[in-house]
């Protein structure tokens, strides 16, 4: 009789188990639903990748011509250091200019101003955040007069970048 017992044990516990999931009615199964609960999946397009919406053209310059928000076009494009390789994404003097952006190594600039300065020199003051930070600041360009070297004053430190490829 004791070894039927002890059969019937893990039975009972395992039964007594079973209710508790009713007991706890504040228990989030899926977080994502709960966190976003008027959210719902989009369907893949015919070619299983899911449509995005483009995002609207920012205003970019054409040629030399300087708009309040827009790096010109000329300078545009991928550049990285000197002694770098155009090919390798993890440089760590990598940047690639948009009409609105400065996109480096470890930090994302925002144009919010550009204004010619002389000598060939642009101001850009962009609004920037990268490992956790935010903060404002103007960076001197000016491109060699072959367009094929970049020099990038910030703070007092200059560093030249050499072109990998233009603006698409």
């Amino acid at each position: 009789m004791r070894n039927h017992f002890f059969l019937a044990l893990p039975l009972l516990l395992l039964a007594g188990c079973g209710g508790k999931d009713q007991n706890q009615s504040g228990m989030v199964t899926n977080i994502l639903d709960q966190a976003l609960p008027s959210t719902r999946d989009v369907p893949p397009g015919a070619n299983a990748i899911t449509p995005v919406e483009p995002a609207p053209d920012l205003p970019v310059a054409k040629g030399d011509a300087i708009h309040a928000n827009a790096i010109p076009i000329a300078l545009q494009g991928r550049w990285t250091g000197t002694s770098e390789r155009c090919g390798d994404k993890a440089a760590a003097q990598a940047l690639e200019l948009t009409a609105g952006s400065l996109i480096f190594h470890e930090s994302v600039g925002t144009v919010q101003r550009v204004t010619r300065e002389g000598e060939g020199r642009l101001a850009v003051v962009a609004n920037f955040t990268g490992e956790g930070d935010s903060w404002t600041r103007t960076l001197m360009l000016r491109p060699s007069t072959d367009g094929q070297q970049l020099t990038i004053a910030n703070d007092g430190t200059a560093i030249v970048r050499k072109r990998c490829t233009p603006a698409a």
